[in-house]
């Protein structure tokens, strides 16, 4: 919410903070069918996009996530090609998928063209890619594009959606993650964001047991910095098809013929570190008390 002319704070009441940032100026707002959508000029972190009060992504931090939420993932599949991302409007998880020399199809589904047309404005660092000739922009719900896609006909699914309400509680489902894990291929990835380790254990506790439940092999949160979520901790939840997620292609990240600002393969092996209080939160009977 904008607490007075000169900031922006989110307030997370059940965990008692808030993040603030100091506003210049606001760029734009609507009510789309979906959301409301508010854009900010900020004095230290650049243009802000926000969707129904929460911060969605600034100028100065978006690349944590974005290379997060791309680049683990198409490092530990041993040979991705077909490329799909779920919500991801802003286009900043798409431009780093296409950073992959090898990829042939990235299809983007996000159920709000409108996400897409003001990051093309505010943020268009982040839609440089849009015009791949391998680069497919769909605007439709993206729960029921994966439930008519075709068995097996994707090598990695990532999931860059909003906090698990609105149009983006379906995507939090074992149903979903199990018409994902039919529709990839064998050797198959699921990437999710996953809320923050330390304020939402619940919901990353729930993505595990759905994962499995939806029949993935194995599942394995990536933990990294960012600035403007709530706590300023965030997470990636990574589940394969038939595979182990312990191991990815340590020369091939080391050796990326692209450039990035935060991931490299230091980056990730230090990011499958599991904290001692999420082992012990994953491993504790289903009725335990998770905060």
């Amino acid at each position: 919410m904008l607490q007075s002319s000169q900031w922006f704070s989110e307030i997370a009441a059940d965990d008692a903070s808030a993040f603030s940032l100091k506003i210049r100026a606001k760029l734009h707002e609507e009510q789309t069918p979906y959301q409301r959508i508010e854009i900010y000029a900020t004095e230290g972190f650049g243009n802000l996009m926000v969707i129904d009060g929460c911060t969605m992504l600034s100028s100065r931090d978006n690349f944590l996530y974005h290379e997060m939420m791309s680049h683990p993932a198409l490092f530990t599949h041993p040979d991705p090609r077909r490329i799909c991302i779920i919500g991801g409007g802003d286009c900043g998880t798409l431009k780093e998928v296409l950073k992959h020399p090898q990829i042939e199809s990235a299809v983007q589904i996000d159920i709000d063209e409108r996400v897409t047309r003001l990051a093309e404005r505010y943020f268009p660092e982040l839609a440089e890619s849009n015009a791949d000739p391998r680069a497919q922009l769909l605007f439709e719900d993206g729960v029921r594009w994966i439930q008519r896609a075709e068995a097996g006909s994707l090598d990695i699914i990532i999931v860059d959606s909003t906090d698990p309400v609105g149009p983006a509680a379906g995507l939090f489902t074992s149903a979903f993650q199990a018409d994902c894990r039919r529709a990839l291929a064998p050797h198959g990835v699921l990437i999710q964001q996953s809320e923050s380790p330390l304020y939402h254990m619940r919901i990353l506790r729930e993505m595990h047991t759905a994962m499995r439940t939806a029949g993935f092999s194995a599942s394995r949160t990536l933990f990294f910095p960012q600035a403007i979520y709530p706590s300023g901790w965030w997470s990636a939840t990574m589940a394969s098809k038939d595979g182990d997620l312990s191991t990815f292609r340590h020369d091939d990240a080391r050796d990326k013929p692209f450039e990035t600002h935060y991931y490299n393969a230091e980056i990730h092996h230090a990011a499958l570190a599991q904290p001692e209080f999420f082992r012990r939160a994953l491993m504790a009977p289903p009725d335990a008390t998770i905060a």
